[in-house]
C-alpha cells in the first residue's frame, strides 16, 4: 500500500498535523483542536470520506477519493459525490465549466475558497469551475451544507461553502508526474472528428532545504483537447502552482506563501434550446450531441450595407450580417481567461493559549466572453448632431475601417464583455483558550475588489477568427477620439467584517455561539447612459446635453455608493452519546445584489429617491444525527431555509446577459445523508443521497395585461392594463434536481484497485411555473489503478484508467432555470475514457 501513499492521479498524500475542515487558518485551528479536545471524537476518514463532528452539516473528501478521479478534473465535479451537491460538467475533462448547486442554491450563493481566498467573481459572484487548481496539489475539500464559517469573506453565500485546502510541501525531496491521454467513445459519433484529450503534470518538492523547516513545491501542467461535441471548439490550458513553507519554533507556528496562475483559451460549445435537447433524448437520437460548425469559412468581401438618415436619426442597418455568418456561431465564441493569485497563511503563538493567524491574499483576473458583431463606419445622428459610440445596440465609429475611402460599410468584428479584477484580502483571527473546555476568538475580514468591466471591439481575420481574443489589448477607437465600449463601468466591492465565536464543552454537550457583522460597500461608476431597467446602455464616451435633451427617459452616467450591513448570528450544538451524536445549527445569511442588478437599478436614479436594490436574507436550520465508529460512519440531516427577497438569475448565452427575477419569499427544505463502510482494510462502500424541495410563496409580477391576455382569459387579466403575473405561487424553483442518490464502491486486489461510482440526478423543472421539466439521468464512472511495484530503481509507478458516463447516458446538462419560458441548456457529456501514467521518485 506504500504506492497509495505516494502515487496518485491527484497528489502525493502527506501526513500533516491536524485535519483541515475550514477555509481560513484561524477557523481551521479553532475548529480542529477543539473538536478533538471538547468532544473527545477524533476525526478520521473512511476511504477518503470524512464527517467532522461539528454542529454544522459538513462533509469532507480527502485524497483517497480525489486522486481516483480523472487527472485534471475540476474539483467541482469531485464534490458531486457529496449529498446535496449537484454538478453538471460541460465536458468529461473538466476545463469547460459547468453548472452547480448545493441544496438548490446556485453557485452565486455558494462561497468557494482556496486556502481562505474567495474564488467567486467579485461582481456577479459566479464560480468558474474551469479555472480551479490542479487536483494534484489538493489535500482536502470540505463542503459546508447551507452555512458559512464566521470569518467567511463572502457577500452572497447563503447556500453553503466549499473550502479547498492545498497540500503542505513534503519534508523530503520528491518528484511526481502524470501523463494522461483520452478520447470520446460514444454512440452516434460517426463524424470522424479528432476529440483527443492530452494532459501532462509535473511537481517537485524540495524537502527541508535548511534543516529548519524550510520547504517548497513547484508544479506545472498543460491540457489540450478538442470539443467532445463539435468539429471546431477546443481547450488549451496551462497552470502553475508553488508554495513555500517555513516552520517557526517547535509548537506548530509557521508562515506559508502560495502562488497560482492559470491561463485558459477555450470556446463555448454544446448550448442548445432545452426543448430541442429533450426532444432528441425522447427520440433516442444520440447523434444529436455531435454537430458541425461552419469552419473553415471566409468573410465576404466588399460593401455589404449603406447608412442613411430619416428625420435626423440614422436608419438602422439591414439585418444582414457583414460577417456572412462566418465566425458568428455561438460555438465560435471565445471565453479566454488569465487568472492568478498569491495566498499567505501564518500562525503565531503569542502567549500560552493565545494564537494569532493572518491570511493575506491578492488575486488578478483578466477574462472575457462574446461573439461577432457588425462594426459600422458611419455616424449615429440625433437632432442633427453626429455621434460615435455604442448606440441603440449598434457600433458607430465615424471612420473608414476597411480603407476603401468611404464611411458606408459594415465590418465584421468581435465585441466580448471584458472583465479585469484586482482583489486584495486578509482574514485575521485572534483565539484564546480559556481552558481545555472553553475557547473564544475574534476575527477581522477585509476584501477589496477593483472590478473593471468594459466592452472593447476588435477586427476579425479573413477566416472569421479574432485577431486577438483580448480586444482590450489593442482596442478600436472612434473618430471622436475615444475607445468604443458596449459597456463601461468601474466598480469597487468592499467588505469589512468583524466576527466573534465561542466554543465550549459542558460534559457531552458542545456549544458554538458565533456572530458576524459584515459591512459591504459597493462603489459604482457607470460611464454610459442607462436606457432601460434591463441594463441596456448607450456609450458615447462621456455626457452630452443634446443627447440628454433627445432622450429624457435615459439615466445619465453616475457614481453611486450602496451600503449593506446585517448582524448574522450562527449558533450550533453537538451532543454525544459515545459513537452517536446529535447536532443542530441555526444561521442567518445575507446575499448582497450582484453588479449587474446594481447597475440596472441606476436606470431609476433620476426617477426615484430610493433606487437601491434590497439584499436577500435567509434563516437556515439544520438538525441531524451522526454515527462514527471504527469502519463505519454515517450522517443524516434535515434542513429548512426561509428565503426572503429571493432573486434568481439565469445567463442567456445568445443575449450575452444575465436575466434576473425576484421570486419574493421561498421556503426550501430537504434531507441529506451518507454512509461510509469499510468491511475490510482494502474495501469501501459509500452511499449518499438528498431530497431538495422548495416552495415559491407568491406569484411574480411580469408586466401588464394586453388585449390578447384578456381574450385568452389569462388568470388575473380581466381588463387591459391589469397586472400580469407568472403563476409561481406554490411551485418549485427551477434548475435544481428534486432528488439525487449515489454510491461508490472500491476494492484493492493485490496491485489492482477498482472503483465504481454512480449517481442518479432526479427531475429538474425548466421554469418557475413548473410547466416543463427534464428527465433525470444516471451517470456511472469506473476507475482502475494498476500499481507497477516498488522495484523500478526507487521509483513508484502506476497506470490508471478512467471511464466516465460508462453507459453513455444522453441527458440535459446544466441550465440556470427560467421564470415562465424555455431557455438554453448544455448537452450532457458523452462517454469518455482515459489512461494515465503516474510516476513518483
Amino acid at each position: 500500500m506504500k504506492n497509495l501513499f505516494y502515487l496518485s492521479s491527484a497528489v502525493i498524500a502527506l501526513a500533516v498535523p491536524g485535519t483541515a475542515f475550514a477555509q481560513s487558518t484561524g477557523s481551521e485551528e479553532f475548529d480542529d483542536e477543539n473538536v478533538v479536545i471538547i468532544t473527545g471524537s477524533v476525526n478520521r476518514d473512511i476511504g477518503g470520506v470524512e464527517l467532522p463532528d461539528s454542529p454544522k452539516a459538513k462533509q469532507a473528501l480527502g485524497e483517497e477519493i480525489i486522486r481516483r478521479q480523472r487527472p485534471g478534473q475540476t474539483v467541482n465535479d469531485i464534490v458531486n459525490l457529496v449529498p446535496g451537491v449537484s454538478f453538471q460538467n460541460n465536458d468529461p475533462w473538466g476545463s469547460s465549466g459547468g453548472s452547480f448547486t448545493i441544496r438548490g442554491f446556485d453557485d452565486t450563493r455558494i462561497s468557494q475558497t482556496l486556502d481562505g481566498l474567495p474564488l467567486n467573481d467579485s461582481g456577479n459572484y459566479s464560480l468558474y469551475t474551469n479555472q480551479q487548481v490542479d487536483p494534484e496539489i489538493l489535500e482536502r475539500v470540505t463542503v459546508n451544507l447551507g452555512v458559512t464559517d464566521v470569518d467567511s469573506p463572502t457577500a452572497s453565500a447563503v447556500g453553503g461553502t466549499i473550502n479547498i485546502r492545498t497540500r503542505e510541501p513534503a519534508d523530503e525531496f520528491l518528484v511526481t508526474a502524470t501523463m494522461t491521454a483520452g478520447d470520446i467513445f460514444a454512440e452516434g459519433d460517426d463524424t470522424g472528428v479528432n476529440r483527443l484529450y492530452m494532459r501532462g503534470f509535473a511537481m517537485v518538492d524540495t524537502g527541508d532545504i535548511t534543516g529548519m523547516g524550510t520547504k517548497a513545491f513547484f508544479s506545472a501542467s498543460y491540457t489540450g483537447y478538442n470539443s467532445p461535441l463539435n468539429n471546431y471548439s477546443s481547450v488549451e490550458k496551462q497552470q502553475y502552482n508553488a508554495s513555500i513553507w517555513q516552520d517557526i519554533g517547535s509548537n506548530g507556528d509557521f508562515i506559508a506563501i502560495s502562488a497560482h496562475y492559470n491561463e485558459n483559451r477555450n470556446n463555448f460549445f454544446g448550448s442548445k434550446n432545452i426543448n430541442l435537447i429533450q426532444e432528441a433524448i425522447d427520440e433516442g437520437d444520440k447523434s444529436y450531441r455531435f454537430y458541425d460548425v461552419d469552419y473553415p469559412c471566409a468573410l465576404p468581401e466588399g460593401t455589404l450595407a449603406n447608412g442613411g438618415g430619416v428625420n435626423g436619426v440614422s436608419e438602422r442597418y439591414s439585418d444582414s450580417s457583414s460577417s456572412g455568418d462566418c465566425g458568428s456561431e455561438f460555438d465560435r465564441r471565445y471565453n479566454p481567461s488569465n487568472t492568478g493569485n498569491i495566498r499567505g497563511s501564518s500562525l503565531f503563538t503569542l502567549a500560552d493559549g493565545l494564537v494569532l493567524t493572518v491570511d493575506p491574499s491578492f488575486q488578478y483576473v483578466k477574462a472575457n466572453g462574446g461573439g461577432v458583431e457588425d462594426l459600422r463606419e458611419g455616424f449615429f445622428t440625433i437632432n442633427g448632431q453626429q455621434y460615435t459610440g455604442f448606440l441603440s445596440g449598434g457600433y458607430y465609429y465615424g471612420r473608414d475601417l476597411n480603407g476603401d475611402g468611404d464611411l458606408l460599410d459594415r465590418i465584421a468584428g468581435t465585441d466580448p464583455s471584458q472583465t479585469r479584477t484586482r482583489r486584495y484580502g486578509v482574514i485575521a483571527n485572534l483565539a484564546y483558550e480559556i481552558n481545555g473546555d472553553h475557547r473564544v476568538r475574534i476575527s477581522y475580514t477585509h476584501d477589496n475588489a477593483n472590478h473593471r468591466q468594459t466592452g472593447q471591439t476588435g477586427f476579425l481575420r479573413p477566416n472569421g477568427e479574432p485577431i486577438d481574443v483580448f480586444p482590450i489589448n489593442d482596442p478600436l477607437e472612434t473618430s471622436q477620439g475615444f475607445t468604443l465600449n458596449k459597456r463601461d463601468r468601474q466598480s469597487y466591492a468592499i467588505l469589512n467584517q468583524v466576527s466573534g465565536e465561542y466554543r465550549g464543552s459542558f460534559g457531552d454537550l458542545t456549544a458554538v455561539l458565533g456572530v458576524r457583522a459584515p459591512f459591504f460597500t459597493r462603489k459604482l461608476d457607470q460611464r454610459c447612459y442607462t436606457t432601460s431597467a434591463s441594463g441596456f446602455v448607450d456609450c458615447i464616451g462621456g455626457t452630452d446635453a443634446n443627447y440628454e435633451a433627445a432622450n429624457p427617459n435615459y439615466a445619465p452616467p453616475i457614481e453611486v455608493d450602496y451600503k449593506y450591513d446585517k448582524l448574522l448570528p450562527n449558533v450550533g450544538l453537538v451532543y454525544n452519546w459515545g459513537d452517536v451524536s446529535v447536532f443542530g445549527n441555526y444561521a442567518k445569511g445575507l446575499s448582497v445584489p450582484g453588479t449587474d442588478e446594481l447597475y440596472d437599478s441606476l436606470f431609476f436614479s433620476n426617477k426615484s429617491d430610493d433606487f437601491q436594490p434590497n439584499s436577500e436574507t435567509t434563516d437556515s436550520f439544520d438538525l441531524g444525527l451522526r454515527f462514527q465508529s471504527g469502519r463505519l460512519q454515517a450522517q443524516v440531516a434535515g434542513w429548512y431555509t426561509k428565503y426572503s427577497n429571493r432573486r434568481a438569475v439565469a445567463y442567456d448565452p445568445v443575449l450575452e446577459q444575465s436575466i434576473s427575477r425576484n421570486l419574493g419569499q421561498v421556503d426550501k427544505y430537504g434531507i441529506d445523508g451518507s454512509i461510509s463502510f469499510a468491511p475490510t482494510s482494502n474495501t469501501l462502500l459509500y452511499v449518499f443521497g438528498s431530497i431538495n424541495e422548495s416552495e415559491i410563496k407568491d406569484n411574480v409580477l411580469i408586466g401588464l395585461c394586453d388585449q390578447e391576455n384578456v381574450d385568452n382569459a389569462v388568470p388575473g387579466c380581466l381588463a387591459v392594463g391589469d397586472d400580469l403575473f407568472a403563476l409561481t405561487a406554490g411551485k418549485n424553483e427551477s434548475g435544481t434536481p428534486l432528488w439525487s442518490i449515489g454510491a461508490r464502491g472500491q476494492v484493492a486486489l493485490g496491485p489492482v484497485e477498482l472503483g465504481v461510482q454512480a449517481k442518479h440526478t432526479g427531475k429538474r423543472w425548466v421554469n418557475d411555473v413548473n410547466e416543463l421539466s427534464v428527465d433525470g439521468y444516471t451517470l456511472v464512472d469506473i476507475d482502475v489503478r494498476v500499481r507497477l511495484g516498488d522495484y523500478l530503481a526507487g521509483r513508484e509507478a502506476a497506470l490508471q484508467f478512467n471511464i466516465t458516463n460508462l453507459l453513455d447516458e444522453f441527458y440535459v446538462g446544466g441550465f440556470g432555470g427560467d421564470l415562465d419560458g424555455v431557455g438554453f441548456a448544455q448537452i450532457g457529456s458523452p462517454r469518455a475514457a482515459s489512461v494515465s501514467l503516474l510516476l513518483g521518485f
